[in-house]
């Protein structure tokens, strides 16, 4: 395997991984009553995140310029469905360590409250005392978070199932751009260029559907209208919608480069 492709698993693991774990940012906020702290500290993993997305691209890119140059054609899509797989398996791992990451980062938030530095605070999270507290945050999911689902108290439907396909698109949004310049060479930067506009539907899709919806429902958890049973039963929900998002993905990037393909002969 190419150093490129194994970079990219790499920064796609850790781009999934942490957008697995904003989900339960919401929680860590409800649980010390400082929501904009809780954001605040997790932008820090954001910026990781964002980093390593800038990266993935020309990485990826440049391993289609070289299979274009050197002419191969045998198995070129395995790359993409490990990346894509890589994006499920950072899901899963998200998933599981919401339990000790809302440990952490509310732990992060009270001791920001006496540091109010991110440098004082991350000195002190690799200090002693800070590996001691990461050490006895760490803990399972419980049964009863995965058995609430049974509660008679329904799930927005419409809410899961644009999140599914948000992630599905977001997914795929670079690499099937990538895919459709192999598919045709000659409109590969046009191919490219129209990922932007894929990942922008996905990006839509968040901010009028998803967000509004978690951040009314943070507020009537803080408020007391809406019961933190409910509010982790909707955040167990869309990491289960989101792993469904990332194996949908795996159907939708051939017909997705197709499209693009398609689409850059029409422009």
């Amino acid at each position: 395997m190419e150093n490129q492709i194994i970079l990219v698993l790499l920064f796609t693991f850790v781009i999934h991984l942490i957008s697995t774990l904003s989900y339960s940012v919401r929680i860590v906020g409800v649980r010390t009553g400082k929501i904009a702290v809780s954001f605040a500290l997790f932008n820090i993993l954001v910026v990781v995140s964002r980093t390593a997305n800038s990266f993935q691209a020309p990485l990826l890119a440049k391993h289609v310029e070289l299979n274009l140059a050197k002419n191969i054609a045998e198995n070129f899509s395995t790359p993409f469905r490990l990346i894509i797989l890589a994006a499920t398996l950072a899901t899963i791992a998200g998933g599981l360590l919401i339990p000790t990451f809302q440990r952490i980062c509310s732990k992060a938030v009270t001791a920001f409250n006496a540091y109010r530095s991110v440098p004082r605070l991350l000195f002190h999270a690799f200090s002693k005392g800070g590996l001691r507290q990461f050490k006895e945050s760490l803990s399972m999911p419980s049964a009863g978070n995965i058995t609430q689902f049974a509660k008679s108290e329904p799930l927005p439907v419409g809410l899961l199932i644009s999140n599914m396909f948000a992630v599905a698109i977001l997914t795929v949004g670079v690499l099937a751009s990538l895919y459709a310049g192999y598919l045709n060479p000659q409109l590969r930067v046009t191919c490219n260029s129209l990922s932007a506009i894929i990942n922008g539907t996905a990006t839509i899709l968040m901010f009028i559907f998803i967000d509004p919806y978690l951040s009314v429902l943070t507020d009537d958890v803080v408020c007391g209208k809406c019961s933190h049973v409910f509010f982790r039963r909707i955040v167990v929900a869309l990491v289960f919608s989101r792993l469904i998002g990332t194996l949908l993905g795996q159907l939708l990037l051939v017909p997705a480069a197709k499209a693009i393909a398609f689409t850059a002969t029409l422009l």
